[in-house]
């Protein structure tokens, strides 16, 4: 893995409603390799979430410094958020977002027509073959399975080949089987292009896919463990893990 491609710095985040407020993350620093493929763990309001959507360019820290592929999102307006968030960031989430109305190919196509960017039709074609999703290319999403829905949504971030592609979820509404194919499908993709590939789940069995997962609690990291080089960090302690 080449470099950092995410860099946090005491990050934290607090939404305010009159006279209460909630600290969602608490000085959170992270730093994600090129290439790196993480899991996000952690119970419902821990921040992971939160986490994602800043990673992400979709809300702003309180305070910290948040830069990916050497770009300091903290520096950039709203409209420069969006559009770095088009050419760098690709997003899947539970719900898969597909657009109803247009057919599966057209959902696909979106983001380069966005882009202005050229459409390889043997490369669509080849991707929607690896995902298994290539004899519905003309049907309507709604005519898909979960499993096939959320392929489409997967193929769509990987296609225009954004350096990092976040996902709240993916697998949150399918059945485990399903889903654990659905994740090796996306690793494997992620790594053949190229991408950073960050995963936010509850399910600890899709979380130990990733090279490396990290758990938050109360808006804090709690543990980071890279899975298949056998280290964990632990209170920003390194740490050998049992064998």
């Amino acid at each position: 893995m080449n470099g950092n491609i995410i860099i946090l710095r005491e990050v934290t985040k607090i939404f305010e409603s009159g006279e209460s407020y909630l600290k969602a993350l608490n000085r959170v620093s992270l730093e994600v390799c090129r290439g790196e493929f993480l899991s996000i763990m952690g119970t419902s309001g821990s921040g992971k979430t939160t986490l994602l959507n800043i990673l992400g360019g979709l809300d702003t820290p309180t305070e910290g410094y948040v830069a990916v592929d050497g770009t300091c999102l903290t520096d950039l307006s709203e409209e420069e958020r969006t559009v770095f968030r088009r050419k760098e960031i690709g997003f899947v989430f539970q719900k898969y977002n597909l657009l109803p109305s247009i057919t599966v190919l057209e959902n696909l196509l979106l983001p380069l027509k966005l882009l202005d960017m050229e459409i390889q039709r043997e490369e669509v074609e080849m991707l929607a073959e690896k995902l298994r999703i290539r004899e519905k290319l003309y049907q309507m999403p709604d005519t898909l399975s979960g499993g096939q829905q959320q392929r489409v949504a997967i193929a769509r971030a990987l296609l225009y080949r954004p350096p990092v592609i976040l996902a709240d979820e993916p697998t949150g509404s399918l059945d485990r089987r399903t889903g654990t194919a659905v994740l090796e499908q996306m690793r494997d993709m992620s790594r053949q292009y190229g991408q950073t590939l960050i995963v936010v789940t509850h399910d600890e069995k899709i979380a130990k896919m990733a090279d490396r997962m990290i758990c938050l609690e109360d808006g804090e990291v709690v543990k980071d463990e890279w899975r298949q080089e056998g280290i964990s960090a632990v209170g920003g302690e390194t740490v050998e893990k049992s064998l």
